[in-house]
């Protein structure tokens, strides 16, 4: 089985799937941290598509990055400015030539993340 990357975000403060959230993938060398591509999450708050497929995975260090305060703002949650939470890096390692999916829990004012399956 070759690797691939997927996410999904889901919204802790509305307990609903985060829908329409932007998320750029970089991969990360050192002090070098390379843009990738971005995606859009779907109704689901899952990406339609692995956000790094088979054909493209390499072990090393990664890092999705998903606009959050932009989500907020659509979802017409009114919060102060500057957001507590905007965009929100997540760094993290794949050294296995296998399935790493990395989802995010968020809400305006907290997150968390896990390696689920």
């Amino acid at each position: 089985m070759a690797g691939y990357l997927t996410t999904h975000v889901l919204d802790t403060a509305l307990g609903c799937p985060g829908k329409g959230i932007k998320i750029d993938l970089y991969a990360i060398s050192g002090d070098t941290r390379t843009f990738v591509r971005s995606l859009v999450t779907n109704d689901d708050g899952r990406t339609d598509g692995p956000i790094l497929p088979e054909s493209e995975f390499r072990a090393g260090t990664y890092e999705l990055v998903f606009h959050a305060g932009a989500y907020f703002d659509a979802a017409g949650i009114a919060l102060p400015e500057p957001k507590f939470l905007d965009q929100v890096p997540l760094r993290f390692g794949m050294a296995e030539d296998t399935h790493y999916h990395v989802p995010l829990l968020v809400s305006p004012y907290g997150y968390s993340t896990y390696r689920g399956s």
